[in-house]
């Protein structure tokens, strides 16, 4: 192997390196970003359920009190 073409190959070994150290660097950005999205929709899932229990209980609460109103009339 002469010199000039294992220059060549070094050089395409490298620019491919460096491709994938790009390549990495966007996907942990990326894995960044959704762990993140994944954390905000978690939270917004709970905050959801909180306010679907409660809304249920007053329902509930307005069900017991209409059939209490009927069984008085």
């Amino acid at each position: 192997m002469d010199r000039t073409r294992l220059i060549a190959e070094l050089q395409t070994l490298s620019d491919r390196l460096d491709e994938l150290g790009a390549q990495a660097r966007r996907l942990n950005e990326e894995n960044r970003s959704l762990r993140l999205q994944q954390e905000q929709l978690i939270s917004e899932r709970s905050t959801l359920l909180a306010k679907n229990e409660q809304a249920r209980t007053r329902v509930e609460a307005m069900i017991a009190r209409l059939k209490s109103l009927e069984q008085h009339t």
